[in-house]
């Protein structure tokens, strides 16, 4: 009878740690759908500053046309002749690795850069890490999708 009790009691112990662990980890895709928001918004609005506060010092970003760049590097482009006039995101989707977050989601921008105009329906990847208590941009991919 005893083992029964403890062994019903370990079994509660785990669901609850269980639980517990289910809520962090919401908590934390929450927290990621918030950054990947700001720093959307933020390079659509031109905010060096924080744009900069995102990204990691070893950040790497490849664009559509397969050139890549450093934070700053990225951070000229930026700062550069773009205006950026749409810049939203669609069917994101978050995976969770203890410090790693890898989110993934479709993706439409139009805008001018160089006096000329632009818009790409891309698909975009995004790594997020976890240092220090503090999540900051490691790497993005961007692709035009191909045409099937």
């Amino acid at each position: 009878m005893r083992t029964w009790i403890f062994s019903i009691l370990g079994l509660a112990l785990l669901g609850c740690l269980a639980v517990s662990d289910l809520a962090q980890e919401k908590a934390e895709v929450a927290a990621i759908r918030i950054l990947e928001s700001n720093w959307v918004d933020a390079y659509k609005q031109r905010r060096i500053a924080a744009v900069a506060a995102l990204l990691a010092e070893d950040y790497v970003i490849t664009l559509e046309d397969g050139n890549t760049y450093g934070k700053v590097g990225f951070i000229s482009y930026n700062a550069g002749p773009l205006r950026v006039d749409i810049a939203d995101l669609t069917d994101v989707k978050i995976r969770m690795h203890e410090n790693i977050a890898v989110l993934t989601a479709a993706y439409h921008e139009r805008g001018v850069f160089s006096g000329k105009s632009y818009d790409y329906h891309d698909r975009l990847t995004d790594v997020w890490m976890k240092s220090g208590g503090k999540w900051q941009l490691i790497a993005s991919h961007y692709s035009v999708p191909a045409s099937l």
